[in-house]
């Protein structure tokens, strides 16, 4: 059996990779590991999710657990809850930004992050080693659904004091943000037009992750509407995009860039996580407004919220729209990330374009290289040994594949946790800088797959 667990918990092809008989042996083993008494489950509105749900509660009851059944909620209100409620754990059915014919499960602890890597191994080794307790019948655990909802959008309502009328289209995707993102919005005193906003699992009106592809239709509405802002989220609510008062895509790293700056201006300095493929537009500003890019982690949410732990950074996220505020909890929370961008444009007197205007715009170039799945990670340690000297300089880092900093921009080569391909990206100060580094990259990548295969 290959590996269950990656960076977001366990993820798969549902009833293939994914089935109710794993989701059952999670649940137990699960118990078995933290030897909790009290759990959470919700889910997003996958079609698979309710098949998936009966099958996890009834390993979790099964081991003794008591579950809360919080219904269709997003995933950072999982998090939230699991902590409100006092639960030992908490357990998200989602498979995020990715297609409908995908689910997982993502696991927490009752202090709102998410399970470690230890913990998801030692989770494993029970899963493959069989050893789940059962209990008798007489000490099986009870299950209930609650409605507790109220509480995240509570927390929504307290985290921003908008005075502004906002006029805000809010793109749920049908997703699991289809109530409380515009309950809260409207909450706060914003003038709210919701797309998509019936919950469907199959995703039919865009794709769940919220890109400038997807986001077609809403940049069109905000343009046409005149509206001061759109915001999208993807399939359970953890990342979150925006559209500008134009009509344009706001940039990913840019708009988290900006976002931290504010914050460290507040601050007056502070500490920013953020990963291996964030521009270096965020170290640009942090550095700016006295603050330091103190880690830059794996590519992943829980490697981002580990270390803002670790560092006590004010602030930390990933360029896919993933922020992770440590004030309120471990999760990334789009709903949540929405409200205090908001908050932070009208602290600054700033429409969202004129907000990321200052953060500057390099360019980035993103290419694959096909190459055997059993031979990539083999490769990906080859141009560890030969990156440096192919460049002549360049500080390394290692964390999440090959990471090269140059004077004037960077390279990172990885190789694909899902497909057979490494991965290369490049940035640079202009657009010949990033060709170069690029084309030396896939020169250098290139030549190391041909002395393997």
């Amino acid at each position: 059996m290959g590996k269950l667990f990656g960076s977001s918990g366990v993820r798969g092809l549902v009833n293939v990779a994914l089935t109710p008989q794993l989701a059952s042996k999670i649940g137990s083993a699960v118990i078995a590991y933290s030897k909790a008494k009290k759990a959470v489950v919700a889910r997003d509105t996958r079609v698979s999710g309710w098949m998936l749900q009966e099958a996890l509660v009834s390993g979790l009851t099964a081991a003794g657990a008591n579950v809360s059944l919080l219904g269709v909620v997003p995933t950072p209100a999982l998090a939230y809850l699991t902590m409100a409620l006092g639960a030992d754990v908490g357990f998200m059915l989602t498979a995020s930004h990715n297609p409908p014919e995908y689910n997982g499960i993502k696991i927490f602890s009752g202090d709102t992050s998410s399970y470690t890597e230890q913990s998801q191994d030692s989770v494993e080794k029970i899963i493959i080693n069989n050893s789940c307790t059962l209990v008798d019948w007489q000490s099986i655990g009870k299950t209930r659904n609650i409605d507790v909802s109220y509480a995240y959008i509570e927390l929504l309502k307290k985290a921003a004091n908008l005075r502004k009328p906002w006029q805000v289209l809010v793109d749920v995707g049908c997703g699991a943000t289809f109530n409380v993102a515009p309950v809260a919005l409207q909450a706060l005193g914003c003038k709210v037009t919701a797309l998509n906003a019936h919950p469907d699992g199959y995703f039919p009106a865009r794709k769940s992750e919220p890109t400038p592809e997807s986001l077609t239709d809403l940049a069109r509405a905000v343009k046409g509407m005149g509206a001061d802002l759109g915001i999208a989220f993807d399939g359970d609510g953890d990342r979150v995009a925006f559209i500008d008062e134009d009509g344009v895509f706001a940039d990913f790293d840019r708009v988290l860039a900006a976002y931290a700056a504010h914050l460290l201006k507040k601050h007056g300095g502070g500490k920013i996580v953020t990963t291996v493929e964030a521009s270096m537009c965020v170290e640009t500003m942090a550095e700016r407004y006295k603050g330091k890019v103190v880690e830059r982690t794996k590519v992943g949410d829980i490697y981002v919220s580990e270390a803002i732990r670790r560092h006590s950074a004010v602030f930390g996220g990933e360029p896919c729209g993933a922020w992770v505020h440590p004030r309120f909890h471990f999760c990334p929370d789009g709903p949540l990330s929405a409200v205090l961008l908001m908050q932070a444009l009208e602290e600054e007197d700033k429409s969202l374009r004129e907000f990321i205007a200052e953060v500057p715009q390099y360019v980035t170039l993103r290419e694959n290289i096909i190459c055997p799945n059993e031979l990539k990670y083999k490769i990906i340690t080859n141009i560890e040994k030969a990156i440096v000297s192919k460049f002549g300089s360049g500080e390394l880092s290692t964390v999440d594949g090959v990471r090269l900093t140059l004077k004037n921009g960077w390279l990172l080569i990885r190789a694909s946790g899902t497909e057979p391909l490494i991965r290369l990206t490049a940035e640079g100060e202009s657009l010949k800088v990033a060709h170069d580094i690029m084309s030396k990259g896939i020169e250098l990548a290139k030549t190391k797959v041909g002395d393997v295969v």
